[in-house]
């Protein structure tokens, strides 16, 4: 049974529907869950597509994913931060989050390193 999201005209809120069927005789009778208006606009849903552990760790083997990071630029290395957590389907969390953030405003590793020391020190890279 498909789930059809709806914006609603009398109580201006996006509204999820579930049908019964995928028939467009259902659409002209649904009615708002929240306020039971009948004034619908119908929405594109999201799409999400659902990928394998196996084929999610592949896709990072891509080299196209590494463009455009530059090791000595800090901005780059916080846009690429956010691209493997949106790769990966990991949410950050509120720390590396804000290490992202300082990163693409281009602070450096070692001033976020000083003035966030809950992080832990970097590792040693030499």
């Amino acid at each position: 049974m498909p789930i059809y999201e709806y914006h609603c005209n009398d109580c201006h809120r996006r509204v999820s529907v579930l049908a019964r069927a995928y028939s467009s005789s259902d659409h002209d009778t649904t009615e708002c869950p929240l306020c039971g208006g009948q004034h619908l606009t119908r929405l594109v849903s999201h799409v999400a597509v659902m990928h394998s552990e196996e084929s999610r760790l592949e896709s990072l083997t891509d080299e196209s994913l590494l463009s455009g990071l530059d090791e000595n630029d800090p901005r780059t290395i916080g846009r690429w931060m956010r691209q493997m957590s949106r790769e990966t389907g990991e949410d950050l969390g509120d720390e590396l989050s804000e290490v992202a953030d300082r990163l693409e405003a281009g602070q450096t590793p070692e001033d976020i390193e000083s003035s966030m020391p809950e992080l832990g020190p970097l590792p040693d890279t030499e």
